[in-house]
């Protein structure tokens, strides 16, 4: 995304390109959650480029949802068990149905203790044309109540369950789309993990326009896994690179399964 709207002239210009690499190297992370991702083509691209580099993400998967261009997709290191496509999110906004344009994607990977499952969730930008609805805060909301509806479809009991939820939720921590991602009622569905960089910042992005920041990016847990998150937060990567292939910096989180 470009400071004045989305990108028409994908592909990203190899100098990006190369940042985005090195920092996804730097991070070594077993499994990245890629948001606003072009077609299939170039998520191919970006493992084989990176293959080349030393860092193999055999396992991939992209998420076809209603948006035709931008999407979500998961790179891993370890075989996925499960994958779920939810391309088919409705919910009401201004007295019509609307759709989570990017969808929800699922997989699930083998871990001690159990299968863990990962929910990849790009939510809608801030950038609307609807007057009565500014930065596009009462459709996030929506949208985050109906992922949420469908991830206790998924985990009628919550409170056992092993997912992660993780994202571009495009509002910040205490936000009510964030509000609805964590609870419907009494029942928990997840706890946020807070992050920080090593400098004590919480901005994961950075809006050059505005000269503003933000911390839009986040990580969830469910219950039964926030005890596992290493040193109980997860950390904002602020290495070399970090800003130069991307606006948004990585989010990265560590569980330790017995």
């Amino acid at each position: 995304m470009t400071e004045g709207g989305y990108r028409t002239d994908y592909p990203k210009p190899e100098k990006e390109k190369s940042a985005l690499r090195g920092v996804i190297r730097a991070v070594g992370a077993d499994v990245l959650v890629l948001q606003e991702m072009g077609d299939a083509p170039y998520l191919e691209e970006l493992a084989v480029d990176l293959r080349a580099e030393g860092l193999d993400y055999p396992h991939r998967v992209l998420l076809d949802g209603p948006d035709g261009e931008r999407h979500v997709a998961v790179l891993s290191r370890r075989p996925l068990q499960r994958v779920v496509r939810h391309a088919n999110l409705s919910f009401a906004y201004l007295g019509a149905s609307e759709s989570v344009k990017r969808g929800l994607l699922e997989v699930a990977l083998a871990a001690d203790g159990g299968d863990v499952t990962l929910f990849a969730v790009p939510l809608k930008s801030r950038l609307t044309e609807v007057a009565s609805d500014p930065n596009a805060e009462a459709r996030r909301a929506a949208e985050s109540g109906v992922v949420r509806d469908r991830i206790l479809q998924r985990f009628p009991s919550p409170v056992a369950a092993r997912y992660v939820i993780a994202g571009d939720f495009n509002d910040g921590p205490a936000s009510r789309t964030l509000e609805r991602m964590l609870a419907r009622g009494t029942t928990r569905v997840a706890s946020l993990v807070p992050a920080v960089d090593t400098r004590g910042e919480t901005w994961t992005y950075h809006y050059a326009r505005e000269e503003s920041y933000a911390h839009f990016d986040h990580i969830l847990v469910s219950e039964a896994l926030r005890p596992h998150v290493a040193g109980g937060r997860a950390r904002i990567f602020d290495g070399p690179g970090a800003g130069e292939g991307s606006d948004h910096r990585p989010v990265v989180m560590t569980l330790e399964l017995p």
